[in-house]
């Protein structure tokens, strides 16, 4: 299950690829989230462990979005 942070983030990586044809740059996810650079880079550290996104730290503004929702977990 994500925290409210990565889902937003990845909602925005997701709405924001739909609308422009492109992934955000870092830089652009601090000034939608209001949060810094490090943060965001830890986020995005999450979503691609858990597999939402394709993301490494060397090229930071390469992002590939897998799954544009958070997955339902069981019982749901």
């Amino acid at each position: 299950m994500l925290s409210d942070i990565e889902r937003k983030v990845l909602r925005v990586i997701s709405n924001y690829s739909a609308g422009r044809r492109r992934t955000p740059t870092v830089d652009e996810l601090c000034v939608k989230t209001g949060r810094n650079r490090g943060g965001i880079m830890t986020v995005l550290e999450v979503l691609a462990k858990e597999e939402y996104i394709e993301w490494q730290r060397s090229e930071p503004d390469k992002i590939d979005v897998l799954e544009a929702w958070e997955r339902k977990g069981p019982g749901r």
